[in-house]
């Protein structure tokens, strides 16, 4: 019977997880509060203070904490170096700015004005200067706002955050009450912290790519999935065992595969069970605030939410127009990151677990952080209202009547020119871009161009990349344009792909990745200019296109050489060392029947210092 009543239970419980998330969210979503607040009031409402359907939410919430390690897994993996380093100004800089000014107006009000101890102003203070990254980024996903200006700047708020989780977490520690470690004891736990952190870098950086590697010509896809989770699940007990947040070592093995050819699979296969664990975190969340506290201290509850809310709306406003953002741009991010953050639930429990904070301070501060989660889409509808409207609405992405047999992705100059051989043949064409004035101005193309990101997957589906006959990548820069082609390569490989390159070095690393055909942006053009202006210049048409064919001979034999040996190849003498990647420079492809005459003294002090170069090289 006991055995009967276990397996009754192992059923029960989940259905019962599931059957709160499944009425409460659709409520809360078609009121407008978001699918997170309707987590939030199912666990409140299955909780030990309600209907007491559990008796220990802190069981489910160690095992709901993985969604948050996940959640930092898939943050890493989308944290490219190019896009991190484009982006360092707002992260780094706006990032930091806004956590110390907003734990430290939030702490100081704490400690001066509520006469909280020194511990918990300090750890209240930090934890609710973080935000919630699973809100704000759903938020601007349902409003199509991730790549505006205010969008911009609040995931780099958030990314920031998120990095900050583990300095905060090493707070937790050093404010807590000293257990007597010292000495040897505290270098022992640096020195296992710190080789924690190697080999998930060195494990990230040289073994999980060839494993992939290997574990993809098994062509078992559940393999993979079970490989996704372990790699996760290892980095995470790897930081834990070494005293430092599973979050963080997830984290780490994202970022060490984010520029793997896997990513993409990975993301695939994490994202379903990030999803259920994240709703499973929040579901945990909300059965552990204690209505008692909230009754019991309510005056101090809710003097600490019109805290929390002003502290953070006037932080963010400021550190935002301090980082050259205008009014409306300013209120929409201040609006967006009004709220505690997930995050900060896990600071409290650590704090009260390490008795740097008391269980009652926990459970305030849990309550003060849910309660801005529910009001936050509330406080953004309001400030929508009052900010200044921007020269241009949105656009909502609608995919319902496509059945283009071509997929054009990228509406500039380059594939308006593309669209117009394509509609000249009746060439039935599906056109995405995410720059809504091209939008607006395509209804006189005759055909209909669909708002979204080609770098999204989903996108990608929606616009029926898997139906396409044959995509075509016209999208403006390099990075944007790889990053199209990998993930149509990575999810869609019977693709046939045409792309536009950047440059010689663009069509080369194209080239290596297979798509069936490229070219570079400017190389028609010129030599036709070419062509025109040696007619200009008297001679005759026959012998111009004679002389543009055979430079556009010459020039496809090298790229053929280059293709086989290298950007160098069919060079006397390599140009660069070894070990640095070589870069292609402009080269002629006709010896000069002259040598080159300097018209000024700078111009001949800097070929000759070219020269001198060369030749050392």
């Amino acid at each position: 019977m006991a055995a009967e009543a276990s397996a009754t239970a192992l059923v029960t419980s989940p259905l019962v997880l599931l059957a709160a998330a499944v009425v409460a969210v659709p409520i809360f979503k078609r009121l407008g509060l978001g699918s997170v607040v309707g987590y939030l009031a199912a666990g409140v409402a299955i909780g030990p203070q309600v209907l007491a359907l559990f008796g220990d939410p802190g069981a489910i919430l160690h095992v709901a904490e993985l969604g948050v390690v996940m959640f930092l897994f898939l943050i890493g993996l989308e944290l490219e170096p190019q896009r991190l380093w484009s982006m360092r100004r707002n992260i780094f800089g706006l990032g930091s700015v806004q956590i110390l000014a907003a734990g430290l107006g939030v702490g100081a009000a704490l400690y001066y004005g509520l006469g909280t101890p020194w511990r918990v102003a300090v750890i209240v203070g930090a934890g609710l200067a973080l935000s919630s990254t699973a809100i704000v980024m759903q938020m601007l996903e349902e409003r199509g706002e991730t790549r505006t200006p205010a969008g911009e700047k609040a995931f780099a708020i958030l990314l920031m955050q998120d990095l900050a989780i583990v300095p905060l977490l090493a707070l937790v520690t050093l404010v807590a009450p000293q257990t007597g470690e010292t000495g040897d004891g505290f270098l022992l736990a640096a020195g296992k912290m710190v080789g924690a952190v190697v080999v998930v870098v060195v494990a990230g950086r040289y073994l999980l790519n060839p494993m992939f590697r290997f574990l993809a010509a098994a062509e078992a896809r559940e393999i993979m999935t079970a490989a996704a989770l372990m790699i996760v699940l290892g980095a995470a007990a790897a930081m834990a065992l070494a005293g430092l947040s599973m979050a963080m070592g997830a984290f780490l093995a994202g970022v060490m595969l984010a520029e793997s050819n896997f990513r993409h699979q990975l993301a695939a296969d994490v994202e379903p069970f990030r999803g259920i664990l994240m709703g499973l975190f929040f579901l945990s969340v909300g059965m552990t605030v204690d209505l008692s506290v909230i009754t019991a201290d309510w005056r101090l509850v809710l003097g600490g939410l019109i805290a929390l809310l002003m502290a953070k709306f006037v932080t963010v406003h400021l550190a935002v127009r301090l980082f050259g953002g205008g009014r409306g741009e300013a209120m929409q991010v201040s609006a967006l990151l009004i709220q505690g953050g997930e995050f900060g639930f896990v600071l409290y429990q650590s704090a009260a677990v390490s008795g740097a904070i008391t269980e009652r301070s926990a459970s305030i501060a849990v309550a003060v952080t849910t309660l801005s989660m529910a009001l936050t889409p509330l406080v953004v509808a309001a400030i929508d209202r009052l900010r200044p409207k921007p020269g241009e609405d949105s656009i909502e992405e609608d995919f319902s009547d496509v059945r283009g047999s071509v997929l054009l992705v990228g509406f500039g100059r380059f594939g308006q020119i593309v669209s117009q051989l394509l509609l000249a043949n009746g060439t039935e064409v599906t056109i995405i871009d995410n720059d809504t004035e091209m939008i607006r101005s395509a209804a006189r193309f005759g055909f209909r161009i669909y708002y979204g990101d080609g770098t999204r997957l989903d996108v990608l589906r929606a616009a029926g990349a898997e139906r396409a006959e044959l995509i075509v990548v016209a999208t403006d820069g390099r990075e944007t344009t790889d990053r199209v082609v990998d993930l149509i390569q990575a999810e869609f490989p019977n693709a046939r792909l045409f792309v536009r390159a950047f440059d010689r070095g663009h069509t080369l690393s194209l080239k290596a990745r297979n798509v069936e055909f490229e070219i570079r942006e400017t190389y028609e053009s010129a030599l036709a200019f070419g062509r025109a202006t040696l007619i200009g210049l008297g001679l005759d048409p026959d012998a111009a296109s004679d002389l543009t064919e055979q430079v556009r001979q010459r020039d496809r034999t090298r790229l053929a050489l280059q293709e086989a040996g290298g950007i160098m190849a069919g060079r006397g003498a390599m140009l660069t060392e070894p070990s640095k990647p070589a870069e292609p420079t402009p080269e002629p492809l006709i010896e000069p029947k002259r040598p080159s005459r300097a018209l000024t003294s700078e111009t001949e002090s800097v070929a000759r210092t070219e020269k001198v170069a060369s030749g050392s090289r």
